[in-house]
């Protein structure tokens, strides 16, 4: 793997999640009926981001969680390791509220359709609207975000690696060239 470019430095993804709040709030009126959900690992990071912007902008707490989609993945029985499955953490009901789901790239649309199965296990809400940091392309599934941090079109020998202070050390966005093995 080898970098060929950094997309977003620190500075940038602050800036990022600052206008993706502005745009969910805007889109929803305020935050009265939305929830936000992050999906693992790094859109649970993403989503507490814009959690606290939310916080800041409206003065108001939505309610927050974190979902786990590893056995609701297309995937699932046909990998060769075998899958670690966390926990998911919904605490509210979701049923009549406006989900706002948060990862952090949209790829093929098959972890976001697993995300999908995996919310209206737990009711029936009234809107599921998909927040993303970075859109690269190359979809498999008609799935579309209703926000997008960044459309950063790839080939598909490349990678976006998103990299968070909680978990990396770092905040940044990376394009990344996996065609040269080391």
């Amino acid at each position: 793997m080898k970098i060929k470019a950094q997309i977003i430095d620190e500075e940038g993804l602050n800036r990022t999640i600052t206008r993706l709040s502005h745009e969910i709030l805007e889109r929803n009126k305020g935050s009265e009926n939305i929830v936000l959900i992050g999906m693992r690992t790094r859109g649970e990071f993403i989503a507490n981001r814009i959690h606290k912007k939310i916080q800041e902008i409206d003065k108001s707490k939505p309610p927050l969680g974190v979902l786990d989609i590893t056995l609701y993945r297309d995937d699932f029985r046909t990998r060769l390791k075998q899958p670690q499955v966390t926990v998911t953490n919904i605490t509210f009901d979701v049923n009549e509220k406006d989900i706002i789901l948060i990862d952090d790239v949209l790829f093929s649309g098959r972890t976001a359709r697993a995300a999908l199965d995996a919310l209206m296990d737990l009711g029936r809400p009234n809107t599921i609207q998909f927040c993303v940091l970075v859109d690269r392309g190359h979809r498999e599934m008609p799935i579309k975000a209703d926000f997008v941090g960044k459309n950063i079109p790839t080939s598909i020998n490349e990678e976006i690696k998103v990299k968070m202070k909680e978990i990396d050390g770092e905040d940044a966005v990376y394009l990344i060239d996996v065609s040269e093995t080391e």
